[in-house]
């Protein structure tokens, strides 16, 4: 049989803080932000809210600027430019970080175009019956919900999940192994009922 594949990577500990909650007020912020930028895609397209986006946040740093220079010609300061720090620091991108983040993005699509191959080319017969009846219920769940609606389900699920299962772990980890034994089980017998020629040999 072919070799397990690798677990997934792990999270990053911020992105674990941030769905676990570990600091209510910075994971509020960043659901809130998250759902209204996906809810303001249901409603407009991606240009119009980037552009409403960068828009914004002109407004706020004109504004910003013409206050400051009214307040220094009132008090007849030298203060300089408000955003002189933000402007002399440095944002580019040094070559040893991208390189390393071209590595790390290669390293998970490779990943995932040899899962893929093994997949479609039905190196696995059982994988491949897998795939297909998960996609055959997509085409359910893509009837039912477009990809924003998904999306917006996908972010809440993702900020009230976690808190949840840490106070239930111990009951929802019962049901989980529940349903891990069933559905192996029905894996396991599942090459019995194929045809002799598609079966795979006991001998891999």
């Amino acid at each position: 049989p072919p070799p397990p594949s690798p677990p997934p990577p792990p999270s990053p500990p911020a992105v674990k803080d941030l769905i676990h909650w570990r600091d209510p007020k910075k994971s509020g912020v960043v659901f809130g932000l998250s759902l209204l930028l996906l809810l303001s895609l249901a409603a407009f397209s991606v240009i119009s809210v980037a552009s409403y986006l960068l828009l914004a946040l002109l407004c706020v740093t004109i504004t910003f600027r013409i206050y400051k220079s009214v307040v220094q010609a009132v008090q007849k300061s030298n203060e300089g430019h408000p955003f002189k720090s933000l402007i002399d620091k440095d944002v580019s991108i040094p070559p040893e970080t991208f390189r390393k983040n071209v590595d790390a993005s290669l390293t998970y699509i490779n990943r995932a175009l040899k899962q893929m191959s093994r997949l479609f080319l039905v190196e696995d017969l059982v994988d491949s019956l897998k795939l297909a009846v998960v996609m055959w219920l997509l085409t359910y769940v893509g009837a039912v919900f477009n990809g924003i609606t998904i999306l917006i389900l996908a972010d809440i699920l993702l900020f009230a999940v976690p808190p949840i299962y840490e106070k239930n772990k111990t009951q929802i980890d019962q049901y989980i192994d529940l349903a891990r034994t069933q559905v192996n089980t029905t894996i396991a017998k599942l090459p019995e009922k194929l045809p002799g020629a598609v079966k795979r040999s006991k001998t891999e």
